[in-house]
């Protein structure tokens, strides 16, 4: 009898950790981990993909910073040659993560266009993760006048000390982002209007 009791003592022990073993295994948590893990580093890439709507930005270099990172939020300032207008966020939600991007003017102020993107609809991988436009950027786009952006689908993705992807995806419409891990270089100058 006592024997069982033990026995059934340690099921339910190890029941109650299984949760706790999962959330850290879960691979949503495992990519954000690896994008902390970046956090205070800058680093420079190109646009990688040949839409020639991105001809501008293929001319110029890319460097993100990521920065102000919390257990629940990464903010990235991604500047674009001079332009430093863009900060992307990944932040932790009930469901899974959400991808934004805060675009400003160069007082700081809001762009008119700013905080859309999208949350995961899957588990995705520790590596890559995939956000489908939501609920808020449609209403955005819509009253903005770009119905055009109302599939956008944006990916995320690392290989861990080699690249970080950025991707937006809809139809004719593929552009594709990739920043050079394997070499931090200085802290770009503060986006205009913010501490950084």
């Amino acid at each position: 009898m006592r024997k069982l009791f033990l026995l059934g003592l340690s099921a339910a022990l190890i029941a109650c950790e299984a949760p706790q073993s999962d959330t850290n295994t879960h691979p949503q948590n495992l990519f954000f981990d690896s994008l902390s893990e970046l956090c205070g580093n800058s680093y420079n890439g190109r646009v990688t993909s040949t839409d020639p709507q991105d001809e501008d930005w293929a001319k110029e270099v890319l460097t993100i910073y990521v920065r102000d990172c919390s257990d629940t939020e990464i903010k990235i300032p991604l500047h674009v040659g001079t332009n430093r207008s863009r900060t992307w966020i990944i932040t932790k939600t009930n469901t899974g993560l959400s991808l934004k991007h805060d675009h400003r003017h160069e007082d700081g102020e809001p762009d008119a266009v700013s905080l859309y993107g999208g949350d995961t609809a899957t588990k995705g991988s520790a590596l890559k993760q995939t956000f489908p436009v939501d609920g808020f950027s449609k209403e955005l786009f819509r009253r903005e006048g770009l119905e055009v952006s109302m599939t956008n689908v944006w990916t995320v993705s690392m290989v861990p000390g080699e690249t970080f992807t950025y991707a937006l995806n809809r139809k004719n419409r593929n552009f594709v982002a990739e920043i050079d891990l394997t070499k931090v270089v200085d802290t770009p100058p503060p986006a205009w209007g913010s501490d950084g």
